[in-house]
């Protein structure tokens, strides 16, 4: 039974009773979940919703279900003369599960009125009733016989979840509805229509576990039909893969060797530990959204913009970056309770075990130490684990990928600073050098090197990418390389998602084994793409990963093991 996967199944609410059809837990049991009722909540604007966040942090999957209408209010319209009852006992609960529920990765699955919850919830708008505010009703959309029977078709759109769930091109449905989604939310697409235009499913165009349909699956069971099952096998399928997931973060150490959050908050005149320990409506990487995608640490960096090289400048670089690193260590310190600054591997598993977050710092730039070689031991004194030896743009080490081959590879004075990085025990990371840069740092470190946040050039034609013999000749001297989610360096036309980011891993393994891949994000530094947009949508790459049938303990691997052996063996000669 632990096995089986816990979907909660939302409550309806008549005559001071909580009731629920029959339909729906017997067609969860029959695709082997574990049904459990929700019940309704009458809920106001303000309310706290720790309870919710407690009811959704045991469930796997959830099942919105019919019901009556959805309040009007609660989408700043007023109610028109059609609108039939209302259930205030749920709908307000409802659209904060749904959020709620978004934010956490829970599949979900919304039945008639479930349907237009998930709709309004996630920002698109309903009808109240579409045979006055809709032109082409033509078919009847609420059945007076029997519900466990269809009473008209639909059509399903190609190359849609639906279509695969199914096979076909239209399906038999049986409705009882007078109202429906009216525009679609932005994360949502179409995936069904009647033959009037009434929409009659949708699901995520985010390659997320959603899926909405406005007719009443759950009856055909009723009568001993497996037609309309795919629908509840699916959902308890997403639920199984995502209850592995969450297990096996919590057996785990997630890391994330590439974070730019500081980057984000320096311009803003804002209280850093605020911010980040709330869910920020622009931070893709906070305490809450750390929390939602069960990612244990990131390695956030003091990211310096290539500037002048005068005294001046090189004297404000190193002052610049010792002032975030501050502003972090402050910013940690301050949200104490859920998190902790982590300065070597053993630092970060004394902190899971503890139920916290951790932050590692690190420097984007070498800019940073301008020309006194002494800033590296310093910097290594306060707890930078790694330094990017340039960013965009040569500096007084190394030629950048985006830079003008003002060295041709690594300067003497950078050859200097990687030997010193050696010494203290910092990791060389060569994402954004250029190529003859980083054949020339492998061949003066005496240590691996790595590249915190580079994909596959095979795959996305970048410089900043990796070509397979780099790849090869890292792999050779025990570095590691970190998959990036930028969409520009994940694809060159059009928009990246996690299907691409997951190529580019494979495509990493196959050309470096699996021993040397791990992922950079580049979170709050232009990183994140459809299925991987923040911190909090982090576990659906591990989903992908069991998907693609990787072991535990390769999936370890990848999420920060190789990385942190390579951090081992520099840190402890």
């Amino acid at each position: 039974m632990n096995k089986r996967p816990l979907i909660g199944i939302t409550g309806n609410y008549s005559d001071q009773t909580c009731t629920l059809a029959e339909g729906y837990y017997k067609s969860v049991l029959t695709a082997r979940g574990i049904p459990v009722i929700i019940p309704p909540r009458y809920m106001e604007e303000g309310d706290d919703c720790s309870d919710l966040t407690g009811v959704l942090d045991s469930l796997d999957g959830i099942v919105f279900s019919g019901g009556g209408d959805p309040n009007p209010l609660l989408f700043g319209e007023e109610p028109i003369k059609q609108l039939h009852g209302i259930t205030p006992e749920r709908d307000l609960q409802e659209l904060k599960l749904v959020r709620l529920a978004y934010e956490r990765q829970i599949p979900m699955l919304g039945i008639c009125k479930g349907i237009q919850m998930i709709n309004a919830a996630l920002g698109g708008t309903l009808y109240q009733d579409i045979h006055s505010q809709m032109d082409c009703v033509s078919i009847k959309h609420s059945q007076d016989e029997d519900r466990r029977f269809p009473s008209h078709t639909v059509k399903v759109e190609p190359d849609t979840l639906l279509h695969s769930l199914f096979g076909k091109d239209s399906l038999q449905v049986n409705s009882f509805h007078h109202q429906a989604c009216k525009d679609i939310a932005p994360c949502l697409r179409l995936s069904a229509i009647s033959p009037d235009g009434v929409i009659e499913a949708i699901e995520s165009c985010e390659h997320k576990s959603i899926l909405g349909v406005q007719w009443h699956p759950e009856t055909f069971i009723l009568r001993e039909s497996s037609y309309m099952m795919p629908i509840f096998n699916w959902l308890v399928a997403e639920a199984t893969e995502f209850r592995k997931a969450r297990k096996l973060h919590n057996r785990i150490l997630t890391l994330d060797s590439h974070c730019d959050t500081p980057m984000i908050l320096a311009p803003r005149k804002c209280d850093w530990a605020e911010e980040f320990s709330k869910r920020s409506d622009y931070l893709l990487v906070d305490l809450q959204k750390m929390d939602e995608g069960h990612l244990d640490a990131s390695i956030m960096v003091a990211y310096l913009a290539q500037g002048a090289r005068d005294e001046a400048g090189l004297l404000a670089a190193t002052a610049k970056a010792n002032d975030i690193l501050a502003h972090v260590e402050d910013m940690v310190g301050r949200c104490g309770d859920r998190i902790g600054i982590a300065r070597c591997p053993q630092d970060l598993w004394q902190l899971k075990r503890q139920g916290k977050h951790a932050v590692m710092l690190g420097i984007e730039n070498g800019y940073a130490i301008g020309k006194d070689i002494t800033n590296v031991q310093k910097f290594r004194d306060r707890g930078v684990v790694y330094m990017t030896l340039c960013h965009n743009g040569d500096n007084d080490i190394c030629d950048s990928a985006k830079g003008n081959g003002e060295h041709g590879g690594v300067s003497p004075f950078g050859a200097e600073v990687i030997r010193e990085m050696n010494r203290v025990g910092m990791m060389v990371d060569l994402s954004h050098g250029g190529e003859k840069s980083f054949y020339d740092a492998l061949d003066i470190s005496v240590k691996p090197i790595v590249c915190s946040h580079s994909s596959s050039r095979a795959l996305c034609d970048h410089p900043r990418n990796l070509t397979d013999d780099q790849m090869r000749a890292l792999a050779a001297k025990g570095g590691v390389a970190q998959v990036t989610f930028y969409n520009g360096f994940l694809r060159r036309q059009g928009d990246a998602s996690i299907e691409d980011a997951v190529a580019h891993l494979n495509h990493m393994i196959q050309i470096m084994g699996i021993e040397h891949v791990g992922i950079g994000t580049d979170f709050d530094g232009d990183g994140g793409v459809r299925g991987l947009a923040s911190a909090s949508e982090l576990i659906n790459f591990t989903r992908r990963l069991l998907r693609q049938r990787y072991t535990d303990e390769e999936i370890q691997m990848i999420w920060g093991g190789n990385f942190l052996r390579v951090m081992e063996e520099i840190q402890n000669p």
